[in-house]
């Protein structure tokens, strides 16, 4: 039926799985959800960010290959176990489908609001309303500001980023959280002089958490990627 979510786990490296997703591009009419396990490390950029962001030979040296998603948004590092990725199709006419951008995410990020809740990570919400920037770097990295749909804590630290792409056929939305948040690895291959790369993983440091940094907090049992998945798909409307 429609309705009904096709299920599928993605292994790929990071370029393949922000590049097209052959199940939907078979077949667009039917809800979608994949898990995505991405097999290399990669530095993905948002669709309007210039490489030049990047430090090359930083990047080089560090073994990390630098691709680009068709969403927008800042920078996200991706490699094995981090962070956790869902990503969700939902074609035009869904009973879910909402032709405004901003609020084609409020269900989805309900849905993750959810899927943390039933891990034990408790005292999360889905923005409303527009994006807010949290950090001064947030137009370089997507963690560093709040989105439409996108959960964060009660005291503002964002915990699921969302993304979305279009075309006739429907939406692709990308959802990710961290289970440990550290900025430095990421911080470290971007263009930046000594002093604006101190400031950065100082700024990001605050702004962002994972939610097994959330589970040591809360005094419960830090959640694993494969639990936070599961969560997830078994929240989806």
């Amino acid at each position: 039926m429609p309705d009904e979510w096709r299920v599928e786990v993605r292994i790929e490296d990071g370029a393949s799985l922000h590049a097209s997703w052959p199940a939907v591009a078979s077949d667009p009419t039917h809800r979608c959800v994949a898990v995505c396990r991405v097999t290399d490390t990669s530095l993905a950029l948002g669709s309007t960010q210039p490489e030049t962001v990047v430090d090359g030979s930083r990047a080089h040296r560090a073994g990390v290959s630098v691709v680009r998603r068709s969403s927008g948004g800042g920078a996200v590092l991706v490699a094995p176990g981090e962070p956790v990725w869902v990503d969700v199709w939902l074609p035009v006419g869904d009973p879910l489908w909402n032709r405004e951008v901003d609020r084609a995410f409020d269900w989805l990020g309900q849905a993750w609001v959810e899927a943390l809740e039933r891990t034990g990570i408790t005292g999360v919400s889905a923005h409303r309303g527009g994006s807010v920037a949290r950090t001064r770097w947030s137009s370089l990295v997507c963690f560093g500001g709040v989105g439409a749909g996108e959960v964060v804590t009660a005291d503002g630290r964002k915990v699921v980023g969302l993304a979305q792409r279009r075309n006739r056929h429907g939406a692709w939305f990308q959802g990710a959280c961290v289970l440990r948040w550290d900025p430095a690895p990421l911080v470290e291959l971007l263009a930046l002089d000594p002093a604006e790369r101190l400031a950065a993983a100082s700024g990001l440091g605050g702004a962002v958490t994972g939610v097994a940094d959330l589970g040591d907090e809360l005094g419960v049992v830090p959640p694993d990627g494969p639990t936070v998945t599961s969560s997830v798909i078994a929240s989806l409307p």
